[in-house]
């Protein structure tokens, strides 16, 4: 099974880093995420895999890869204006921005 996982990897992150010319990843507190009943699925992700792969291929490939810090507002900030939710709790599945009243599914703002 780890084969499976490590060639779906693979493949993800090379997709990625030729197809986008800049890609963000956000550093997770993975220990804090796993500590409920989604441990497994959470550990099974590999999500340090992931972002240590795309380091290097982005170097190959010539692509742009941005680490955004722990703390940064990423789910509360509007990705048209730019104005941060202060407010957004997580069952909140819609965002609506405060500043230009974007309405969008809060996984793709």
């Amino acid at each position: 099974m780890s084969h499976v996982r490590e060639d779906v990897l693979h493949k993800l992150t090379t997709r990625l880093a030729t197809t986008s010319g800049t890609v963000v990843v956000e550093k997770l507190n993975v220990s804090g995420m796993a500590r409920g009943r989604l441990a497994k699925s959470i550990h099974d992700a590999a999500m340090a895999g992931i972002r240590r792969q795309l380091r290097y291929k982005h170097v190959w490939y010539g692509s742009e890869l941005v680490e955004a810090p722990v703390d940064y507002p990423s789910s509360k900030r509007c990705s048209a204006c730019g104005a941060v939710k202060a407010d957004l709790a997580l069952w909140e599945r819609t965002f609506r921005c405060p500043g230009c009243g974007l309405v969008l599914d809060r996984d793709l703002n």
